[in-house]
């Protein structure tokens, strides 16, 4: 399967200043760019990734310094200290969802294809968009297009969503846009649509709680002089980042590379 080229690799590395015997975690493995380019550093170090896709599979590198764990990365403190690892020297996170979840229909990530409403990372996980969307309370519904879309008319999107489910199910990507077409800002559809899917998507994988979760015991493992590197795309993951870093939970100073 095809994954996107890993994204800044070069700063990434850069930004972790590896140490040849350190401990490092990956914990956004999925096309295993990063991973593989950490490994090239360490000697007698040890490589720890975390993802919950099954697809990643397929991505192991041939190296005993190396270890998928499959597992939400929120996990991180408790499926470390099983592997006997308490502290680490760096941690690299790439969030959202990568290019090979979206390019592929069946996974039901994004509005360019016609496929049932899924989104799971964790295909075996329970909740999908399937279900946000035909078993979500209207209010439920409203503060989620509000705080994970930023979407000023969540209200309005909420109210046709649940209208809609009264006749018949809502089942694929399309039914959704159907649903969607009366309120979509023509200069802005994609904008707008992708800000409806982000929701829904942040929902069924709860990556918030599952990001702040990772960040707040990813620090607590850090050696003194450890590197935390992280790569955001939105303002939510960007905001949570920003604010865990200023507050702290950390002896000594933070400092930035970049």
């Amino acid at each position: 399967m095809t994954y996107h080229k890993a994204v800044l690799l070069t700063e990434c590395i850069e930004g972790l200043n590896i140490k040849p015997d350190g401990i490092y975690v990956d914990v956004t493995f999925g096309g295993g760019g990063h991973s593989r380019e950490i490994l090239k550093h360490l000697v007698d170090g040890k490589l720890f990734a975390f993802d919950r896709d099954d697809d990643v599979l397929e991505n192991i590198p041939n190296d005993k310094k190396f270890k998928l764990i499959q597992t939400n990365y929120k996990n991180i403190k408790r499926f470390l200290r099983l592997e006997g690892i308490t502290k680490i020297d760096g941690i690299l996170a790439d969030l959202g969802v990568s290019s090979h979840q979206f390019d592929v229909a069946e996974r039901g990530f994004s509005f360019r294809f016609e496929a049932e409403l899924d989104m799971r990372m964790n295909t075996s996980a329970s909740l999908s968009a399937r279900k946000v969307v035909n078993e979500y309370s209207e209010e439920d519904l409203v503060n989620l297009f509000f705080k994970y879309g930023e979407i000023r008319i969540s209200r309005k999107v909420a109210e046709l969503i649940v209208l809609a489910r009264e006749t018949k199910e809502i089942v694929t990507t399309t039914d959704l846009l159907e649903i969607l077409d009366g309120v979509v800002p023509e200069k802005k559809k994609n904008q707008f649509l992708s800000q409806v899917f982000q929701s829904i998507r942040i929902e069924v994988n709860q990556e918030i709680e599952s990001l702040e979760q990772m960040l707040i015991d990813g620090v607590g493992l850090l050696n003194v002089g450890g590197r935390f590197v992280v790569l955001s795309y939105h303002s939510l993951e960007d905001r949570l980042v920003k604010n865990i870093f200023k507050r702290g939970n950390l002896s000594g100073e933070i400092k930035k590379d970049f």
